[in-house]
């Protein structure tokens, strides 16, 4: 009985995988352009189901727990896009693979009773699960789940439409300039808000935009923004399509991130301010400054399976470490950081070395909060800083 449910479980756990890649994927997302994200799970899942009778209880029950955790985690983005923004056709085999990744992980605490050896392998199990598994699957989760809507904007703007330099549709705003000169404000429309009519103030126009697999832009989506610099690019020359000639960025957290990288790969992208950057591979993660050796092994373990799970969902290649990258930006650049926050901002005392970029940390701010711990001297600082850069 318990094999026949597990089997059963690993069908329903492959159809919303073939549903996702291959029958009902993102917008402006062939099939062929990541082919891994179905061939992969899709042999796994059904080598699973023939090897799965031949195994040992203890194998079995890895196995089942192993696959029904990941099988949480293909299903959770219907969960997330149900309830913002109603129930869809590709939401069906993501609400079916729930209870039948429930079932995976009974059949495998079933199985793990039955085995001769419970302690020893319970206690390999949770390492196998904090270490790998879970790391695996919350890149599944980052690949699938986006800010599905899109807020209300609090200043007068043009909807926009445009193309990112590798062809996705992308949706925006923008507040057309006064000054001959313009930001593109980044990631996404909600947080940036604030950032925005500041600039907006000072005769700036700015763009704000949903990135790929946002909002109302296509794309697969990729929380930890590799490859979202081709978004960038296109901002860039979206722009310059409305005759603007002096273009900064102002990127916030990955947006940050992705500014930084972008500003070695677009030409019209003529100064950046990136506040909040931390670390977006296992490369960045593990070289925060002031780890110990243990927290740098933990590290490389977890950011592995996670930057693995992350290439395989989306096909995208780990971004390049920005240590490398900040060295050869030639615009005006300027770091903001909060290095009290948990989100790896002392990281940006390693991105300003070997770099010309000024770096300002704001100690009592929280994560990509500047604007509000030091209001008046946020904006001062950084209307300066395109001021003198454009």
């Amino acid at each position: 009985m318990l094999t026949n449910l597990a089997r059963a479980a690993f069908g329903v756990i492959a159809l919303r995988v073939l549903d996702d890649t291959v029958l009902q994927p993102p917008a402006g997302v062939p099939v062929t352009e990541r082919p891994l994200a179905a061939l992969v799970p899709l042999a796994l899942l059904a080598l699973a189901a023939y090897a799965y009778p031949r195994l040992p209880n203890a194998a079995r029950a890895a196995l089942a727990v192993t696959t029904g955790v990941l099988g949480l985690a293909a299903g959770l983005d219907a969960v997330y896009y149900t309830r913002e923004v109603g129930l869809s056709a590709d939401d069906v085999t993501g609400w079916l693979a729930l209870p039948a990744a429930l079932a995976l992980i009974g059949v495998g605490i079933a199985e793990w009773w039955r085995s001769q050896r419970r302690l020893a392998t319970a206690a390999v199990g949770l390492v196998a699960l904090l270490f790998g598994v879970v790391p695996f699957a919350t890149a599944y989760v980052k690949a699938h789940v986006a800010s599905a809507t899109v807020p209300e904007p609090t200043f007068a703007h043009e909807d926009v439409t445009f193309r990112s330099s590798d062809g996705l549709a992308l949706k925006g705003w923008y507040v057309p300039s006064r000054n001959g000169k313009a930001v593109i404000v980044f990631p996404g429309r909600k947080g940036p808000q604030a950032h925005a009519r500041m600039l907006a103030r000072h005769g700036y126009g700015v763009l704000l935009f949903d990135r790929r697999g946002e909002g109302v832009s296509e794309g697969q989506p990729n929380t930890m923004g590799w490859g979202g610099e081709a978004d960038i690019r296109g901002a860039v020359a979206f722009l310059e399509g409305r005759g603007i000639t002096r273009i900064g960025g102002l990127g916030l957290s990955v947006g940050g991130e992705m500014m930084l990288e972008a500003a070695t790969k677009a030409d019209g992208l003529d100064a950046v301010v990136s506040e909040g950057a931390g670390a977006r591979t296992m490369a960045e993660a593990i070289d925060r400054p002031g780890m110990s050796t243990p927290e740098r092994a933990i590290g490389v373990i977890q950011y592995a399976a996670h930057d693995l799970g992350l290439f395989l969902a989306t096909g995208d290649t780990p971004a390049r470490h920005l240590d490398g990258l900040t060295g050869r930006i030639e615009q005006p650049t300027l770091l903001i950081a909060a290095p009290r926050t948990p989100n790896g901002e002392t990281l940006n005392r390693v991105y300003a070395q070997g770099s010309d970029a000024d770096l300002w940390e704001i100690p009592e701010a929280r994560h990509i909060k500047g604007i509000e711990a030091r209001p008046a001297e946020y904006e001062r600082r950084v209307t300066r800083f395109f001021d003198q850069a454009l």
